[in-house]
């Protein structure tokens, strides 16, 4: 009797042919090499409509599959990091494909304009897909912005909920494996009137950073080459983001509802994070026990 073992754990990066998914792998190295793991790239040969699937056209597909994954294997191999390329050429549909991988995979990267561009309809299912039901991180990698002088913060927004060490945690391990400075985010609402203290700033605000320093003294503990510094966001995160977006590499966010950058990565908010240029990681979702 054969037996048939789960596959290993590996970051996982979905391939399309397109050069953002090649930028996903490219930015996967470190996530790989950082883990001593092997970077898995996965294409998907979507199912053709019945009645169209003849020898030729399943030849035609694999073969462009393959062309795409040795561009991709081609590329990685040019950056002489020493990573373990490994393939998977399944016939699925890319979402279906990813979350089956997802159950081994410690990640999930794929271009930042999703891993099927066909139309911007099914860009937005592919990625909100991942997001609503994947069993490990997902990263949509996006690297049009490149930071010249020094390296794009890491942000994330501090959550007191069940899975914001997890955030936070996700946020800390790629600060320090970019070499980045991490900003953590806290909101606090302006009051009417605006009352404020001797130094000009608002008193909310003070409080609201004094803290949030308070909750990041173990980390800064545990982390101390990170540059992690506390910043009290009047109002909205979404207009600090915009504000500072030629700073930022990389938002690091969970799925709490009450967090509001989580609630930008859902499928009606998605767009607003995709515009700032810049990569975005969703954390796996927190289960209770």
């Amino acid at each position: 009797m054969r037996e048939n073992f789960p596959p290993s754990p590996a970051v996982v990066v979905g391939i399309d042919g397109s050069r953002r998914a090649i930028g996903a792998a490219l930015w996967a190295i470190d996530e790989a090499v950082d883990r001593d793991l092997p970077l898995r790239l996965v294409y998907a040969i979507e199912p053709r409509e019945s009645g169209r699937s003849d020898c030729d056209s399943i030849a035609q597909d694999f073969a462009g599959a393959e062309t795409a994954v040795r561009q991709a294997a081609m590329a990685i191999e040019s950056v002489n990091q020493p990573v373990k390329i490994e393939v998977e050429i399944v016939q699925d549909r890319s979402v279906a494909a990813l979350l089956a991988a997802s159950h081994s995979a410690v990640m999930i990267c794929v271009g930042a304009l999703g891993i099927d561009h066909a139309t911007e309809k099914r860009v937005g299912s592919t990625v909100c897909g991942l997001l609503a039901r994947a069993h490990c991180p997902v990263a949509i990698v996006n690297l049009e912005r490149v930071h010249d002088v020094e390296p794009g913060w890491v942000v994330t927004e501090f959550e007191d909920s069940a899975d914001g060490p997890t955030v936070i945690g996700h946020a800390l391990d790629e600060a320090r494996l970019r070499k980045a400075p991490l900003r953590v985010l806290g909101k606090w609402r302006p009051g009417f009137p605006d009352v404020r203290d001797t130094h000009g700033a608002a008193e909310g605000g003070r409080q609201a950073k004094a803290a949030l320093e308070r909750s990041l003294t173990n980390y800064r503990r545990l982390y101390p080459e990170l540059d992690i510094r506390a910043v009290a966001v009047p109002g909205s995160a979404m207009n600090f983001l915009g504000r500072h977006a030629d700073s930022i590499q990389l938002i690091v966010l969970g799925h709490h509802p009450s967090n509001e950058l989580s609630e930008s990565a859902g499928p009606a908010s998605y767009s607003m994070l995709n515009d700032l240029n810049c990569s975005v990681l969703i954390s796996e979702r927190y289960c209770a026990l």
